[in-house]
């Protein structure tokens, strides 16, 4: 049975409430958010057992074990990991990191990624740093960066279980890779040279003093890692793939000494928020992906511009990951091909190249547009909350960042690369 309308209202209160509520009731939502997350999920899931009769909502339980498991893997190893650069944190040497950043998403994911350095970035910029450095950090590290292999970005590995060879993305998509990481490592040395011009002289002179340093410690926990990357490709049998992670996090934290995780400020909270926060998102959003698989040939969504935007859109709102194999599985629908059938997605991509291009880009680059596009996003401001540093609020990081900058970047993609 298809879901109504009504059923996406959990959904829509749900982003209403992490949007408003942390700004009008601050005390009511830090001390309920779980709540809020659980309830409006609940509401979701006996709707599908007892009105629609239907199990979508195991198969968004199903993909929320994976989500969390990785990320909460990725977070306690790469937390055992120690990395202090001292020494003046000029501009140049700020592009530097969020470019290594964007670089090794590929390789250890933009969740890893962001995990190993944004305690590094922090500490190095400690004298000097406001909410646009974490917001940049965001859009290179957690989200464009990723965009060239399946291991970097959620949809590109749903891409590649669905039958997408692993190196195909790199080949089509490493121009428009470049030309966005670029951009936006431009647009942050410009932010970054004014606000270091403006700091006073003995802060300067004070930053000059620290001798220019790498510290690293934990260095085992970079094994650890790789086996948390590497069980991504386990299939079967079911969650099997998650209980290695979580028992590699579980021994991560009993190897790791406690002089490290206290110089990473390391604790429980961010990853507690994201993951009740997310269960909720994960259900509530269940009905709205399903209208959207139903119906997307009724919008009349057919060529690549289309796809682009539409994809791109809901990546900000929905996680990008169901958002891009909603939109895959719609677009290979118009042409009678089925997704879970490899000798049809490999004539897809073949015959439509373009099409899973603009797909793939859209729902990894756009999933910068909201602090919930992209699981890493919300944990990056949640470890720089819990370290006070300025971050801005949903609506603040959307009005005063990801539109104006981010928005024209993706016009410039999709008249470069797309249109």
């Amino acid at each position: 049975m298809e879901p109504s309308l009504l059923s996406v209202l959990p959904f829509i209160f749900l982003l209403l409430s992490i949007a408003v509520l942390p700004f009008i009731l601050p005390k009511f939502w830090h001390d309920n958010y779980h709540w809020v997350s659980l309830g409006l999920g609940f509401m979701t899931t006996i709707y599908y057992i007892f009105i629609t009769k239907g199990w979508d909502i195991l198969h968004s339980i199903e993909e929320y074990t994976m989500f969390i498991s990785l990320l909460t893997a990725l977070y306690i190893v790469s937390g055992g990991i120690l990395i202090e650069i001292k020494g003046l944190a000029t501009p140049f040497r700020n592009v530097v990191l969020l470019a290594l950043g964007g670089l090794i998403a590929n390789f250890i994911g933009t969740t890893g990624a962001s995990m190993l350095l944004i305690r590094p970035y922090i500490k190095t910029n400690k004298l000097r740093i406001t909410s646009f450095h974490i917001v940049f950090f965001i859009f290179i590290v957690s989200n464009v960066g990723g965009a060239l292999t399946p291991i970097g970005d959620p949809p590109l590995f749903l891409g590649f279980l669905k039958g997408i060879p692993f190196f195909w993305v790199i080949d089509k998509v490493f121009w428009k890779w470049l030309t966005a990481l670029l951009a936006l490592l431009i647009v942050f040395y410009i932010f970054d040279y004014i606000n270091f011009k403006r700091q006073p002289e003995k802060l300067e002179e004070r930053e000059i003093k620290a001798k220019e340093k790498i510290e690293l410690k934990g260095w085992y926990n970079f094994l650890l890692l790789a086996v948390v990357i590497a069980s991504v490709f386990i299939t079967e049998p079911l969650f099997l793939r998650e209980a290695i992670m979580l028992s590699t996090a579980f021994i991560s934290y009993k190897l790791t000494n406690n002089e490290i995780h206290k110089r990473n400020h390391f604790d429980f909270h961010p990853i507690k928020e994201v993951a009740w926060l997310f269960i909720g998102i994960f259900i509530t959003m269940t009905p709205a992906l399903e209208l959207l698989r139903l119906h997307s040939s009724e919008l009349g969504i057919t060529s690549p511009s289309q796809y682009f935007w539409f994809t791109g859109f809901l990546s900000g709102f929905l996680d990008n990951a169901p958002t891009y194999l909603t939109f895959l599985t719609a677009a290979m629908g118009v042409y009678g091909l089925n997704i879970n059938d490899l000798s049809d997605v490999l004539f897809f991509i073949a015959q439509h190249e373009r099409h899973v291009v603009a797909i793939s880009i859209s729902a990894v680059f756009f999933g910068a547009m909201t602090y919930i596009g992209n699981g890493p996003n919300f944990m990056v401001k949640s470890i720089a909350a819990h370290q006070k540093v300025d971050t801005p609020s949903f609506f603040g990081y959307m009005l005063k960042y990801s539109i104006p900058i981010l928005i024209p970047l993706f016009i410039l993609e999709w008249l470069l690369f797309i249109a």
